[in-house]
């Protein structure tokens, strides 16, 4: 199931006046960058991740927005939340996208039927336009959603998987990125029919493992799981003393770190976190954690500076601490490009820089001089 333009539905929800206008979201500066566009602007030429600049040239009338990520966040759960109360599995991949398995329910309710009805259901309790793909798999599903899109539904029976994906081109396949595409289209590859018949062997040696992953895509074929959404998905760390300690401006500086290092893996596994927990120990023993909802971000800046709140409004008692940890929870796949809108255009230049800095030399080669612990 997958949103259809979600963050201008989301707009268009707030102003009935956007529909059935172009709507550009993205950083409004010179610089800014789209982040998503309606189906209008998309007749244009625009698409995400586009300059703003070029976008505007294609299309002049376009509404432009800066979006508002927590309003989006909020919108998000309520859609997983009714999906929740329905679905026996499920899977959020992102902000917008859920993988749902129902095998066994074709027995008491029929498959099609209880997913229409969910759909229709999300539609009425949210406002926002929602398509789905029915199928085999999660490949074959997820190509049908985007055939089903705008708005609709898509059912692709098992024996009729094949003959759905053989006209497709190779651009709807997952995996098959620009370069892959460039390179397939260079041997007269360009729809998926055609891909399958090409012998496993020769796959492997253009394009390595992922040659015979996105053959058996081809073919219809994915073992992939839905994989058990939860909140408490995360990635956490912490730290024991050896000696227990009271300094507040030294655990403030852990902490710091401890962050900062946590969010460089976000960046690097291509996910945001939507819930922040902080936890310490007393010397004796007590444990007391604190959690916080926030948009979904991968921003230092921002995670830093809600676990060093919460880590003051937790330690209240003013004993000797054992332990430190936090932990980012609420895990889902999205690159910041969440963050397009932001218009910070430097400081999301300093992060790709750091970052590329960490990812040559080491988590460690560049930190925020705040979280570096000096000792005397």
């Amino acid at each position: 199931m997958d949103l259809d333009t979600f963050f201008v539905s989301v707009e268009r929800l707030m102003d009935s006046a956007l529909e059935g206008k172009p709507v550009i979201i993205g950083g409004l500066s010179d610089r800014g960058v789209v982040a998503s566009c309606s189906y209008e602007a998309r007749q244009f030429g625009v698409h995400a991740a586009m300059p703003m600049k070029m976008a505007l040239n294609l299309c002049r009338d376009a509404a432009v927005i800066r979006g508002d990520m927590d309003l989006y966040s909020k919108y998000s759960r309520l859609v997983t939340e009714v999906i929740a109360e329905k679905a026996p599995l499920y899977e959020k991949a992102s902000i917008d996208e859920h993988y749902l398995d129902i095998t066994g329910l074709d027995r008491f309710f029929g498959s099609y039927q209880w997913t229409h009805e969910l759909r229709e259901r999300i539609i009425r309790e949210t406002g926002l336009p929602i398509s789905f793909g029915l199928s085999v798999n999660k490949t074959v599903s997820k190509i049908a959603t985007g055939e089903a899109k705008p708005n609709g539904e898509k059912y692709v029976e098992r024996n009729g998987v094949k003959p759905f994906l053989n006209p497709l081109s190779i651009r709807k396949i997952p995996m098959v990125g620009p370069k892959t595409y460039q390179l397939l289209r260079s041997m007269g590859v360009s729809t998926i029919q055609t891909l399958s018949a090409i012998p496993q062997e020769m796959m492997i040696s253009l394009l390595g493992k992922n040659g015979i992953d996105i053959w058996r895509k081809a073919q219809g074929i994915d073992f992939t799981p839905v994989v058990p959404y939860s909140e408490e998905k995360s990635i956490s760390t912490e730290r024991t003393f050896e000696t227990d300690s009271i300094d507040v401006a030294m655990l403030e500086q852990l902490l710091t770190a401890m962050t900062e290092k946590l969010c460089f893996k976000l960046r690097e596994k291509e996910k945001l976190a939507s819930v922040v927990t902080v936890k310490i120990r007393y010397s004796n023993y007590d444990t007391h954690t604190l959690q916080r909802k926030i948009t979904y971000t991968s921003y230092d800046h921002i995670l830093i500076k809600t676990a060093r709140e919460l880590f003051h409004r937790l330690y209240e008692r003013r004993m000797l601490i054992r332990l430190i940890g936090v932990k980012l929870g609420g895990l889902v796949h999205g690159a910041q490009q969440l963050n397009l809108f932001d218009n910070n255009e430097k400081q999301v230049r300093l992060y790709l820089s750091m970052d590329q800095i960490r990812l040559r030399y080491g988590a460690g080669a560049i930190q925020r001089a705040s979280g570096i612990i000096f000792k005397d």
